[in-house]
């Protein structure tokens, strides 16, 4: 199948042929028909899947056709929710290169920046707009946003949304728009919190399941290094100095663990940013941009923090923690091995990990590579580390004498 098959309109396919893309990808050959069609939809597909594209695109198409208001006059038509600024930052992008052609307009609000700015945009009248929640309630209650229009409703990246705590500012949204419009709820899981927002919002959907295991097998080579927990940074040293070349990006699953890994490579003087929820949106954004524009060659994330970033040309990602859900394994190593282009990932696995990966390769139906040719093997009788809490030396419920003593007594 190709676009002009998908019965888009030419300004549209202009834009489409002008990014030299010919085929539509598997979710957008899926999910654009349905879209046109007017239905409500809930579809699943990892990233790199051309996801944004597949509501983009239809999007556009429905608007286009309708399209009766000057520049000035222009009320929200669509929006689209995302549960992160990056995130919502690349949708528009998307929307602007695809609209380009037409004279629908779109915009972006998130928060971490200043409100005054995006004030100024909306009075100026918008067609599509994509926000995070929490910025967007903020601009609906100072009636600088008007739901009453909004005719299509996405919400991307559902299961992260939810994840996230932003349940109640999504029913909060979805009230505040009109009871006709569609709803579209794209995620990369659907696990229960997703089905039961769905049945609560959602008008007889679609279902649309793009499989996990036919998305990450063919070009990603995957490798798994089973090593003992205190020798992963002196693992991941001895593959950058010895193997792995180009960008990588390296994954890990808390904010104290990216600023930890980023300190010893820049210590060793590697080219290398990061991004993580406590870093501020323009420190993030500066990151992402020297990583794409290749000044720096390894970006460390947490897994919130690079949710649905498109980075192109990825040659390696580093699961320098396994995560313990075997979807998030997928999102990662599809960072790479874009476009038909050979990529390979790197699993560090330590004692108290390899639970997850049965788990993992349970889902892609598939064993993955074991590498024992490193210089830090695990032990195979290596058992699970356990924390204990430390506990008091005192004994519960009894004081020392001399506290007794040194109370005030009211009798």
């Amino acid at each position: 199948m190709q676009f002009k098959d998908l019965h888009l309109n030419k300004p549209i396919l202009k834009a489409i042929v002008e990014k030299n893309y010919e085929r539509p990808t598997l979710i957008q050959e899926e999910t654009i028909p349905l879209i046109l069609a007017k239905k409500d939809l809930i579809a699943s597909a990892q990233t790199g899947t051309g996801k944004t594209a597949a509501f983009a695109l239809p999007i556009l198409q429905l608007l286009y056709d309708r399209q009766d208001a000057s520049k000035k006059g222009k009320r929200i038509r669509a929006l689209i929710v995302s549960p992160t600024r990056e995130l919502a930052i690349q949708i528009d992008e998307n929307f602007k290169t695809y609209g380009k052609h037409t004279n629908l307009r779109s915009n972006v609000v998130y928060g971490g920046t200043s409100i005054e700015p995006q004030k100024e945009i909306l009075k100026k009248g918008v067609d599509i707009l994509v926000a995070t929640p929490g910025r967007l309630l903020d601009l609906y209650k100072q009636n600088y946003v008007n739901l009453a229009n909004v005719e299509i409703l996405v919400l991307d990246e559902a299961d992260l949304m939810l994840d996230m705590g932003f349940i109640e500012d999504v029913l909060k949204i979805e009230k505040s728009c009109t009871k006709e419009k569609q709803i579209l709820l794209f995620s990369a899981t659907i696990p229960n919190k997703v089905v039961q927002l769905a049945n609560t919002i959602l008008n007889s959907p679609e279902i649309i399941d793009i499989t996990t295991s036919s998305v990450v097998a063919k070009t990603v080579h995957q490798t798994l290094h089973y090593v003992p927990k205190p020798k992963k940074i002196e693992l991941c040293l001895h593959l950058l100095r010895n193997t792995i070349r180009g960008s990588v990006i390296i994954f890990r699953r808390t904010k104290f663990g990216v600023d930890k890994l980023e300190k010893v490579l820049l210590k060793n003087n590697y080219l290398v940013d990061s991004i993580h929820g406590d870093k501020s949106q323009n420190l993030r954004l500066e990151a992402l941009k020297r990583f794409k524009k290749q000044e720096v060659n390894i970006l460390i994330a947490t897994d919130v923090a690079a949710r649905g970033i498109d980075v192109k040309n990825v040659d390696a990602v580093i699961n320098f923690d396994l995560p313990n859900l075997p979807e998030i394994y997928v999102h990662r190593i599809g960072r790479t091995g874009r476009a038909g282009v050979e990529g390979v990932s790197y699993s560090f696995c330590s004692a108290d990990e390899k639970v997850y990966v049965a788990s993992i390769e349970k889902l892609i139906h598939k064993n993955i590579f074991v590498e024992e040719d490193h210089p830090y093997p695990l032990d195979p009788n290596a058992k699970p580390e356990v924390h204990k809490k430390k506990g008091s030396k005192y004994k519960k419920g009894r004081k020392s004498e001399a506290s007794k003593k040194k109370k005030k007594r009211w009798y």
